[in-house]
């Protein structure tokens, strides 16, 4: 269930043709809660309540069913599994006190299961992606997901803007480690994360999608950008660790930020790549870490396929995911620095959720 208790859902829009064996499964992203309180707040709104969703959702740029916006995904089942539990699809605990059910780990059971009674049981491809929370989620759940199929299917993962990194923020605190920290514990998610992981480390480091890819097992995409702007905003340069504001403008616009704050990001870009490096050298995974001011590329139709969609390599994000995923060639695409990419799309962030 929910966090509110009601009860989670999915949207499918069945395939077609020659795609019609073959599903795509994306896991809706939209920020985390990680104390009583702002899982309270969520329970008011659709990221904690079904009673909240809207019945129908617009399925676009991965999820598009049109060929020239989508071209190799299209005609597949497409899902999207909605998120309402604020923990990434991990948590299995609850807070009776205040009425709260965190029953991530058994949305994603349920919704998986469901699907595979719906025909994805007998898939001859299958792809688990996801954007945000829903890309780090991708990754936490890509080894389980690949179990559940028989070997002989073809079972690949994508991660849009899920690599939330263990970061130091301006003011020399590490917020995500704190927000990734009250989830596992008001949550009880350890239980959830890939024992490929917490058989080493500590169950908030396995929040941190960084540490578990690693010892992931199957064909991964990481799709992210070196200057991730949810992180800017919320983690590394957050309001709490600016109290006069030097950042504000730099935020607002990022040609106005100045050498000094060029250079912490560049920091952060810096940690980005070194985080996949190891990954990236395995030849069945691919990446496409470009260095624009944007977050989740893979669902909006201008930055997934469109004819002045970034680029790197001349290949648009569509195009390089398409080729990893049936692999027709490269699938390893890295930026220069800000601001040397002129085909990026950048975002102002403007509130919690993207």
């Amino acid at each position: 269930v929910c966090l509110d208790g009601s009860l989670p859902g999915y949207h499918l829009h069945r395939g077609s043709g020659s795609g019609s064996n073959n599903w795509l499964v994306n896991l809706e992203g939209g920020g985390w809660c990680n104390d009583v309180k702002s899982c309270v707040f969520r329970k008011g709104s659709r990221r904690g309540s079904s009673n909240h969703m809207e019945r129908q959702l617009q399925f676009t740029g991965i999820m598009s069913n049109r060929p020239e916006e989508n071209p190799d995904f299209y005609n597949w089942n497409r899902v999207k599994v909605r998120y309402c539990d604020g923990g990434s699809f991990t948590g299995d605990g609850a807070d009776a006190a205040s009425g709260l059910y965190f029953r991530g780990q058994r949305i994603w059971q349920a919704a998986i299961d469901d699907l595979m009674a719906q025909g994805m049981r007998s898939a001859s491809q299958a792809l688990l992606s996801g954007c945000s929370a829903g890309g780090a989620s991708a990754i936490l759940h890509c080894d389980e997901f690949r179990g559940m199929f028989p070997s002989n299917t073809r079972v690949k993962c994508l991660a849009d803007a899920g690599m939330f990194l263990d970061s130091v923020d301006i003011a020399g605190r590490r917020e995500m480690r704190d927000v990734f920290n009250g989830i596992v514990r008001l949550q009880a998610s350890g239980r959830s994360l890939p024992r490929s992981c917490t058989s080493r480390m500590d169950k908030t480091s396995c929040f941190f999608p960084q540490n578990v890819l690693p010892n992931i097992q199957t064909p991964t995409f990481i799709l992210n950008t070196a200057y991730d702007v949810w992180q800017l905003q919320e983690s590394l340069a957050p309001r709490t660790a600016d109290p006069r504001g030097l950042w504000q403008s730099c935020k607002q616009n990022y040609a106005s930020c100045n050498s000094n704050q060029l250079q912490f990001l560049n920091g952060f870009r810096n940690e980005m790549l070194n985080a996949v490096k190891g990954f990236s050298g395995s030849g069945q995974n691919g990446v496409f870490i470009n260095s624009c001011f944007a977050h989740c590329q893979s669902e909006r139709q201008d930055t997934w396929y469109s004819s002045n969609s970034p680029r790197l390599g001349n290949k648009r994000i569509a195009e390089a995911v398409g080729d990893w995923f049936f692999e027709r060639g490269n699938a390893k695409y890295t930026d220069c620095a800000y601001p040397c990419d002129g085909t990026c799309h950048h975002l102002v962030f403007k509130g919690r959720h993207l």
